[in-house]
């Protein structure tokens, strides 16, 4: 009996252990590039077969196709584009025809790339094609235009050895790994789940639903990679899910972790999604509503259709090779206290539900999570996580033009928290950063951002902690402040303070004459008279000072924060 194709191994870029031990000695005169958290999800993914037929990252002719149409040059399906982003100091020094060794973040070898094209891409024309609007409210075009490199490199590559994990490795497959499994279990038909969420009891019921409509066993195959920012993180996620599999019959579930990065690109990604699970061996994948679908845009509506992703996924299904298991939103009906698909319930019906954020406030605020919503288990794993917002880790970051005030807000508020106790406060005042972290760094806009990235980077390392972290820099571009805010909300909130005093009254006050000096021309690339303040458009509190003291502008703050939950009045 032949094995059906889905069992059969998949081919790998891996060279045999000698080859390997070859290729690491001769990279050792190679130029090297230190892989993004990113790429190096992607570089594992080529490697084991994650993204057959992809033998390396793409060439422009492939790039462009897959851009425009989803097509590589061959001719076949692929959605989503897998480049290697570099600096434009990187790719001066590259030229077709060089191969160069990626390394992982300690700077071992995990690959060579053959580099056969070097282009600079059409970043905004690779925004509205592959996710539907040029908008940095998604997270994948913010990163796009403000994480990534300008450069493009693409070429085969050369596998040497997997990135090492140190975190749940009996969780971790490659697909050769899953196939194995599969054949070694006798299973034929097996559909996955793809989540980047916890497990609630409407998934659980959603997934025990699409295993018997596809006569099939379970995959519960979470992304452990990079999700969108603001994600419960993966140890958090696995925890859960380990929690959860007793609830789920061990004959005919399996749990398997994949690092991927995700790009929230609803309708493409879901296809992307089918094709990696079919790499994986899967025959079936469900795709449930708004598809990983990165929330609102910046006008305040979805980014994509909620069914989007199911009508593009059943489009290309054929060639995808797997097939989809629809789901339609499950909810809880009162009257009958189970789960059920939202369009089968009639009218007059109760239905409960709990949305993500409001799930979030309950936890924040150390509210009940009902039994109906999720289990015991979970719950516990994200209180763990997530306690009450007031025993949480903050950071409150002041920005505002030289002379604003945001020192001395920013001093008399720290005094305020740290009368109150509790939790420890740090100030991060502009200029005792630059003393202390940053002194070797002038005031170019690069050196600025990497200044502003320095204070970013400690604060979310005190707000992790659980202490309060303040911070008082000038801040002028709306790019950094937003990489800062996302490496802060990973631990704790992030509250953005815009000190709104007017350039005239900051140059009235001048307490250093800068500004003095700025307007001779004496000091180059100053805030507000030679370079640009980006104000910022949706911050959580805007102060003014002109004419109000500073206790009454500290208070402001206290109150936002008392507001937002972050600090009690007990």
């Amino acid at each position: 009996m032949s094995q059906q194709p889905n069992l059969a191994p998949i081919p790998e870029l891996y060279v045999n252990a000698d080859s390997a031990q070859k290729l690491k000695a001769d990279a050792g005169e190679m130029l090297s590039w230190d892989l993004t958290p990113r790429q190096l999800c992607d570089v594992e993914l080529l490697m084991n077969g994650g993204f057959y037929p992809l033998k390396g990252f793409l060439t422009e002719a492939d790039y462009d196709g897959v851009v425009e149409n989803m097509r590589l040059s061959s001719g076949g399906l692929w959605p989503m584009p897998i480049t290697l982003d570099v600096s434009q100091e990187f790719a001066d020094k590259i030229e077709p025809g060089t191969d160069i060794a990626l390394r992982d973040q300690e700077g071992v070898i995990l690959a060579i790339l053959s580099v056969t094209d070097k282009w600079v891409p059409n970043k905004k024309r690779e925004a509205e094609k592959v996710f539907g609007a040029d908008d940095l409210a998604h997270p994948a075009v913010n990163y796009l235009h403000n994480v990534a490199g300008p450069v493009y490199l693409g070429g085969p590559i050369t596998g040497i050895q997997p990135p090492t994990h140190y975190d749940f490795r009996a969780r971790r497959d490659t697909p050769n790994e899953l196939r194995a499994f599969f054949r070694k279990m006798g299973w034929r038909r097996i559909v996955a789940f793809q989540t980047r969420n916890p497990l609630h009891r409407a998934h659980q019921e959603l997934t025990f639903r699409a295993a018997r409509e596809a006569q099939a066993n379970l995959l519960i195959h979470p992304v452990v990679g990079m999700t969108k920012p603001g994600d419960v993180d993966h140890f958090t996620r696995v925890r859960c899910y380990e929690a959860v599999l007793d609830k789920y019959p061990a004959a005919t579930t399996h749990l398997s972790l994949l690092n991927l990065a995700m790009r929230m690109a609803g309708p493409r990604e879901a296809v992307w999604h089918g094709m990696i699970r079919r790499n994986h061996g899967l025959t079936h994948m469900i795709v449930g509503r708004d598809h990983a679908g990165p929330g609102k845009n910046s006008q305040g509506q979805d980014f994509y259709d909620p069914y989007a992703a199911q009508d593009l996924f059943r489009q290309y299904q054929d060639e995808i090779g797997i097939e989809m298991v629809d789901f339609k939103q499950m909810v809880y009906v009162q009257e009958r206290a189970q789960y059920e698909p939202r369009d089968e319930v009639e009218d007059g019906a109760t239905i409960l539900d709990i949305s993500g954020t409001e799930l979030r406030r309950r936890l924040r605020e150390g509210l009940e999570i009902p039994e109906w919503f999720s289990f015991p288990e979970v719950v516990k794993q994200l209180r763990r996580t997530s306690p009450p917002r007031d025993q949480q880790g903050f950071t409150v970051f002041f920005t505002g033009l030289s002379g604003s005030g945001k020192s001395t807000i920013s001093n008399a508020l720290m005094v305020k928290l740290m009368e109150m106790g509790g939790r420890p406060v740090t100030l991060l005042d502009g200029d005792v950063v630059r003393k202390h972290l940053s002194s070797e760094l002038g005031f170019s806009k690069e050196h600025r951002d990497i200044n502003i990235k320095r204070i970013g980077y400690v604060a979310s390392e005190i707000t992790k902690n659980g202490g309060i972290a303040i911070c008082a820099p000038i801040a002028p571009y709306t790019a950094t402040r937003r990489a800062v805010r996302e490496m802060v909300e990973q631990y704790g909130a992030f509250v953005e303070v815009h000190v709104a005093t007017s350039l005239e009254e900051c140059e009235r006050r001048d307490r250093k004459g800068l500004y003095k000096l700025a307007r001779e021309g004496k000091i180059k690339e100053f805030t507000g008279i030679s370079d640009p303040y980006e104000e910022p458009q949706n911050p959580e509190l805007r102060v003014q000072t002109e004419g109000v003291d500073v206790d009454y502008a500290a208070q402001q703050v206290l109150l936002k924060l008392e507001q937002m939950g972050l600090i009690g009045l007990s």
